[in-house]
C-alpha cells in the first residue's frame, strides 16, 4: 500500500471513527445540550445490540474451548490459576486505592454534614446492595432452565451452562464430534454478526458522549475535579506500574498491548461500558496467540471477578466520603474496610452497575461512614465509570495473556507479531 492510499484510508479504521465520534458528541453536548440529551436512545440501542451477542459469544467460545481441551483436569487448572491471579491483583488494586486516598486526601476539608446529604438519591443503590447477599449471589449462578441464560444475558449463568455443556461434550467423546463441528461453525457466524454490529460503534460512542455532556453540562467536569483527577491518575499508575510489571514478567509490553487494543478501549471510553468491548476483545486476544479455550474462560470470569478499576474506585471513593464528612477512620477500620471490599467486590459481581452498588454494600458494613455520602459522587459517577471500564478491560487482557502463558497455551510468536504490528 502506498502512502497516498494509506492517507486516503485512515478514516476507515474503527478507532479513528470512534475518536471522531467522541469529539463530535462532546461538541454537540456543549453547543446543543437539548439535542445531546436526546441522543440517549441511540446509545442505549447500540449497547443493547452488543449485549445481544455477548451470550452466544461466551457460550460458543467456552463450549468449543472446553470440548477441545486435552483433559478435563486442564479446565480446573485454568480456572484455579485465573482465580488465584484475580484475588492477588484485585487485592493490590484495592490496597492502592486505600493508600492513595490517605496520601492525597481528596475529600479533606469539605466539611459536609451527613444530615444535609440527599439520602433519597442513593436509596435505589442501597436497596440493590441489600439484595446482593452471598446466598442470593450463589443462587443467581444457577439458571431456571438450561437455555434461559442465553435469553437473559447473565454472564455468571452463561458461564455455568457453558462449562456444564463443554464438560458433557468432552465426556461423550467421539460421538459428540458433530456437535463440536457445529459449535465451531456457529462461532464463525456469530463473530461475523459481531463485526456487523461493531460498524455502528461510532454512532453509539457519539450518542453516549452527546447525552452525557448534554445532560450534565460541561461544568460537571469541574465538579469534584480533585477526586476525578486522583482516580484517573491512580488508575493510570496501576495500569502502567502494576500491570506493566506483570506484563514485563509475562514477556510483553503493556504499552504495545494498549496500542493493540485501541479500538476496544476507545469504544469503552465512548460508551462507558466494558461489555461493549467483550466480544471484539475475545477475538483480538485469540488473534494475538491466546488459546480460545483460555480466552473463553478467563475473559468472562474476569468480567465478573477481576475488576481492577472498580476495586480502586471502591476504596478511594469510600475514603473520600469519610474525609468529606469529617469521619476519621483508624488504621484498623481502614483494614476492615479493605477486607470487606475484597469480599463484596466478588459477591456483587453479577449485579448491574456493580461499581456504585458494591460501594453501597461496602459502606453499609462500615457504619461510621454514612452511606448517604454516596450522593456526593453520584453526579460524576458517569465519568468515573469510563475510567473504571478502561482499567478493567486492560486488566482482563493482561490476565488472559498471563494465564495462557502459564498454561503453555500462548503462541509467543503470534503475540509478538500482533503487539509489534499494532493492528496486524
Amino acid at each position: 500500500m502506498t502512502a497516498t492510499q494509506a492517507a486516503r484510508g485512515w478514516w476507515r479504521h474503527l478507532y479513528v471513527q470512534v475518536l471522531i465520534a467522541i469529539v463530535l458528541g462532546v461538541l454537540l453536548g456543549i453547543l446543543k445540550p437539548g439535542w445531546g440529551s436526546a441522543m440517549k436512545p441511540l446509545s442505549d440501542a447500540f449497547i443493547a445490540a452488543i449485549k445481544m451477542v455477548i451470550a452466544p459469544v461466551i457460550f460458543l467460545t467456552l463450549v468449543s474451548g472446553i470440548a477441545h481441551m486435552r483433559a478435563l483436569g486442564e479446565l480446573g487448572r485454568v480456572a484455579a490459576r485465573a482465580f488465584g491471579y484475580f484475588i492477588v491483583v484485585s487485592s493490590v488494586a484495592l490496597a492502592i486505592g486505600l493508600v492513595v486516598a490517605n496520601v492525597v486526601q481528596p475529600g479533606a476539608g469539605l466539611g459536609i454534614h451527613p444530615a444535609t446529604l440527599d439520602s433519597a438519591a442513593v436509596a435505589p443503590y442501597v436497596e440493590q446492595a441489600q439484595h446482593s447477599s452471598i446466598t442470593e449471589f450463589l443462587l443467581a449462578i444457577i439458571p431456571r432452565t438450561l437455555v434461559s441464560p442465553l435469553a437473559e444475558g447473565s454472564i455468571l449463568q452463561i458461564l455455568f451452562v457453558s462449562v456444564l455443556t463443554g464438560i458433557a461434550i468432552a465426556l461423550v467423546g467421539e460421538p459428540a464430534q458433530p456437535v463440536i463441528d457445529l459449535v465451531d461453525r456457529l462461532s464463525v457466524v456469530v463473530f461475523r454478526i459481531v463485526a456487523i454490529v461493531m460498524r455502528a460503534a461510532p454512532v453509539g460512542a457519539f450518542a453516549a458522549m452527546a447525552f452525557t455532556v448534554g445532560k450534565y453540562g460541561p461544568d460537571v467536569l469541574d465538579y469534584l475535579l480533585r477526586l476525578l483527577a486522583t482516580f484517573y491518575l491512580t488508575s493510570a499508575l496501576f495500569v502502567l506500574v502494576v500491570l506493566g510489571l506483570i506484563a514485563r514478567a509475562g514477556g510483553f509490553s503493556i504499552f504495545r498491548l494498549i496500542a493493540y487494543l485501541k479500538d476496544e478501549l476507545l469504544l469503552v471510553l465512548g460508551t462507558s461500558s466494558s461489555e461493549a468491548a467483550l466480544p471484539p476483545l475475545m477475538k483480538r486476544l485469540e488473534a494475538a496467540g491466546c488459546d480460545p479455550g483460555v480466552v473463553g474462560l478467563v475473559i468472562p470470569l474476569g468480567y465478573s471477578f477481576n475488576l481492577d478499576g472498580t476495586n480502586i474506585y471502591m476504596t478511594l471513593a469510600a475514603l473520600f466520603i469519610a474525609q468529606a464528612c469529617g469521619v476519621d477512620l483508624s488504621l484498623g477500620q481502614q483494614l476492615a474496610l479493605l477486607g470487606v471490599a475484597i469480599i463484596s467486590s466478588k459477591g456483587a459481581a453479577g449485579v448491574t452497575g456493580s461499581g456504585f452498588i458494591t460501594l453501597a454494600a461496602t459502606l453499609a458494613i462500615v457504619p461510621s461512614v454514612p452511606v448517604a455520602g454516596m450522593a456526593l459522587i453520584l453526579g460524576i459517577d458517569r465519568f468515573m465509570s469510563e475510567c473504571r471500564a478502561i482499567t478493567n478491560i486492560i486488566g482482563n487482557a493482561v490476565a488472559t495473556i498471563v494465564v495462557a502463558k502459564w498454561e503453555g497455551a500462548l503462541d509467543q510468536g503470534r503475540l509478538e507479531r500482533a503487539l509489534g504490528g499494532g493492528n496486524q
